[in-house]
């Protein structure tokens, strides 16, 4: 049994699922769809075609699915999906996609995106991520699974932030960030592996030891990027690959190391 605040306001249209509880003076639009156990806090904002998963909270203020700020969306259809588990912050704003990045802005499963987060148009960001207070993504970011993203820190359009790196609070990324790396900094540079986090994801002693040499050969050997992809190539490590083939796929240029 669903429990809606008599203040909510929401439109014919709504599909919600079980055990969803609505706050007082939610805003809910049609054409959003919202899974079982879901919570959405006093003055919500839920815009149209917008798909929320199961076991997510939505906190006081927050505006989620409305339309992209881009000059070149002309009302058509777009859409904001929403995975499972994952907890929106007081006063974030969410953007839908556009026709011209696929017109899907996506969140993943387990995320935190904490207060006051703008996530723009067509931005994809994979389960387990992170975000603190303040960060500012513009349109097209790509944040692959489990990367955290520090405070306060601006995220370039078209930017992408590979699997279990860590940006540091207060950054400015313009290029794309490696994989597993830390970065920092106003123009952000590499520090290195993010080695507590490949830690507690499990990665085993041999694994870590083979992306600290994949780190030296292709950012501290002052060899050409190719020469250091076909130096690694036929590394047995699935996260070695992966390594390398996110940089080599890289359109914008990736941060290099400090």
């Amino acid at each position: 049994m669903n429990d809606i605040h008599p203040t909510a306001l929401i439109d014919k249209g709504v599909e919600l699922g079980d055990s969803v509880v609505i706050g007082p003076n939610v805003c809910i639009k049609s054409g959003v769809k919202i899974g079982d156990n879901t919570h959405i806090s006093s003055n919500a904002y839920i815009d149209s075609y917008t798909t929320i998963g199961s076991n997510c909270r939505i906190f006081p203020s927050a505006v989620v699915g409305t339309i992209p700020q881009d000059l070149k969306f002309k009302g058509e259809f777009s859409e904001l999906i929403i995975g499972n588990n994952t907890t929106i912050r007081e006063f974030c704003m969410i953007n839908r996609g556009t026709k011209g990045g696929g017109g899907v802005t996506k969140i993943g499963s387990n995320a935190l995106i904490m207060a006051y987060v703008h996530i723009a148009h067509d931005c994809i960001l994979g389960n387990g991520v992170i975000v603190a207070n303040a960060v500012q993504f513009a349109g097209h970011v790509v944040v692959e699974d489990n990367a955290v993203i520090g405070g306060m820190s601006a995220v370039h359009q078209f930017v992408r932030i590979g699997k279990l790196a860590m940006v540091g609070g207060m950054s400015g990324i313009p290029l794309d960030v490696a994989p597993f790396c830390l970065a920092t900094g106003n123009r952000a540079r590499l520090s290195g592996l993010n080695l507590v986090g490949l830690k507690r994801a499990g990665f085993s002693f041999e694994e870590i030891n083979a992306l600290k040499e994949a780190y030296r050969t292709i950012f501290r050997k002052n060899l050409k990027f190719r020469d250091a992809y076909e130096k690694l190539k036929d590394s047995p490590y699935k996260s070695v690959i992966h390594l390398i083939e996110f940089l080599d796929n890289s359109s914008r240029g990736f941060c290099r190391d400090r």
